[in-house]
Order: C-alpha cells, then structure tokens, then sequence
C-alpha cells in the first residue's frame, strides 16, 4: 500500500491554472498534489549574444525553490552568492525539455525564459516544473500570436514529465516526498504528446534494477503522461 494509499498506476491530483501573474506574457501555477510550482514565461527582444544574427530564437529556464518550500527553511542560493548543482542541473533539464517541442526559427531573434519558482514542495517538482512551463509557454506565444510578432507554428508538440519508481517491490507512478525518499529505483520521464522521449533519469537507489523493471516503468510513465497532455489540452483549450 503506498503511503497516499492510491493506486500503483494513480496520479496525485494535478490542476493548471493560467493567467496567474498580471504581468508576464504568460503563467501557470501547476499543482501536483502538494508541489505546487508557480512558471513565468517572459519574452525578451535581445538574444544571448552567442546566438545573434543566428536567425532563430531561443527558450531557457530558471529554476528556484522558495526557503519555506520545505519542511525545514532552506537559505536563498542568492544569499549564498551562487547556484546548487541540483538547481543548475533541474533548470538545464527544464529548457531542454521545453526546447525539444519549439521551433526556433518560428520564433524569431528573441528569447522566452521560464521561471519555475517553487512554493511547496513534497516530491516530482522538476516533472511539474515542466508541465507547468509548456502552458506559461504556450500562453507567451499566443500573446506574440495576437499582436501579429510571429506567424506559424512555434510549438510543435506538448511536453510533460512524470516520475516512475519501484517502491516496495511495486512500480509506481508519481512519487511524492515519502516514496522518493525511500524508493529502491527512482526515475523522471519527460515525453512530448506524440510519445517522443526527450530525456529519462533513472537511479537504483539501492538493488539495481532489471531491463524488464525499466519496460514496466516507461510503460507507466507514457500512461502518466498521456493524462497530463490531456490536462494540458484542457487547461489550453
């Protein structure tokens, strides 16, 4: 019986609200159960100058948890004077996966930043953070879309991302903090709607895991996913 005591294959509760800041060109405040992760999408007119003159666009993230998004106060990167690994590493993942769904060259010589900021967290905040981001993304490109700054199709597809493990000799789906932080096998799975890997992260935190224990888990998480696109069609519709 898993802690949540929901099914082996059973989401947490999800919900995406839009619209949630006043002033970025597009939002989503993403729950999963009690992550809740608030994305920021805004565009910028000045590329990096490695990029100028490239003829195309470009789309990164940033990442952060509040000091209170945990059990314990966790002091501010910036008070520190620089970023942790895991924050650099979850923000690389994030435009990464929002990348792999956008057309660059649609875009035009111009940067959209997604800013995944945690508010509560309690296990999966880098699969929320990018669920979440798609839709904030979304909403800055239909913002472009209806004041005629580009034309076509920017995004190509959906993304999402969901986290599979195997917690007491069950594979599982969407960890919270009670599961990750005793899983024997942890893994995050990001997709886009029409089944295209972009990228996986899988860790044995203990017995290592079989070829037939990594089928079972991406088998569950392409279900997973599947539901979020149709979270995210809704959310967008």
């Amino acid at each position: 019986m898993r802690p949540s005591k929901r099914a082996p294959d059973e989401l947490r509760r999800v919900s995406l609200e839009r619209g949630v800041s006043k002033h970025a060109e597009g939002s989503c405040l993403v729950r999963f159960g009690d992550t809740h992760v608030l994305c920021t999408a805004s565009l910028a007119e000045q590329l990096p100058a490695w990029l100028r003159g490239a003829g195309k666009g470009w789309v990164t993230a940033e990442y952060g948890m509040l000091p209170r998004a945990t059990t314990e106060r966790t002091r501010r990167e910036a008070s520190a004077g620089k970023q942790g690994g895991r924050t650099l590493e979850i923000q690389r993942l994030i435009g990464r996966s929002l990348r792999a769904v956008v057309d660059l060259t649609a875009l035009g010589e111009r940067q959209i930043t997604v800013d995944c900021d945690v508010l509560q967290a309690d296990g999966g905040t880098r699969t929320a953070a990018i669920t979440g981001a798609w839709v904030a993304l979304y909403d800055a490109i239909a913002w472009m879309q209806a004041r005629n700054m580009i034309g076509g199709a920017v995004l190509t597809d959906h993304v999402a991302a969901i986290s599979c493990g195997i917690f007491g000799g069950a594979h599982i789906l969407d960890l919270d903090y009670a599961e990750d932080s005793t899983a024997d096998t942890d893994a995050n799975f990001v997709m886009t709607g029409t089944g295209g890997i972009v990228e996986i992260q899988g860790t044995a935190e203990r017995t290592p895991f079989s070829q037939e224990d990594f089928l079972g888990l991406l088998a569950l998480a392409q279900r997973g996913i599947a539901q979020l696109v149709d979270l995210q069609k809704l959310a967008v519709s």
